[in-house]
């Protein structure tokens, strides 16, 4: 992840307080999503790749930000496979923003990283059942890299969420 200059996250954090107001729980509200967010995709560029924005625009009160979720379960074990280990990846980051009262329809942007090519598509398979259903789609980007702490791992997930 590209290091971040703490100017750079001043003025970021000053664009967003901090609340203990409990969210919306999993998927968040598809009307506040819709109200509350906008998806940014200018005319003078390409249409993005696949299902995903180029950006998004909100007015938020409250932020969560993920570390890189890898794919090991609460017992330790780590499943084979780049879909299978992006389906757990998701899964842990909804728990997280569960714990910090947001949802799914609450994120702003994803980051992927995945150590071959070959793992692209289980990666966005399980992406777009992940992101199915929400009324804007986060950015996105996926990122290919040499490997990871442990050599089982092929896939890493980090998310911003925001809420009002």
């Amino acid at each position: 992840m590209p290091h971040v200059r703490s100017c750079e996250w001043n003025s970021l954090a000053s664009h967003f307080a901090f609340s203990r107001a409990q969210g919306s729980g999993m998927m968040g509200s598809v009307a506040r999503e819709e109200s509350r967010m906008k998806a940014l995709t200018p005319d003078s560029i390409a249409k993005p790749f696949a299902a995903y924005s180029h950006g998004i625009a909100t007015e938020a009160t409250r932020l969560v930000v993920t570390s890189g979720q890898l794919a090991v379960d609460a017992e330790g074990h780590v499943p084979e496979g780049a879909e299978a280990q992006a389906d757990l990846c998701f899964a842990n980051i909804d728990a997280i923003l569960a714990e910090g009262g947001l949802g799914r329809g609450d994120i702003l942007r994803l980051n992927a990283y995945v150590t071959d090519r070959a793992h692209m598509a289980g990666y966005m398979a399980a992406r777009d059942r992940f992101t199915a259903g929400l009324a804007v789609l986060p950015a996105s980007t996926l990122v290919i890299v040499s490997g990871f702490t442990r050599p089982e791992f092929v896939v890493e997930i980090e998310a911003i969420a925001a809420a009002t």
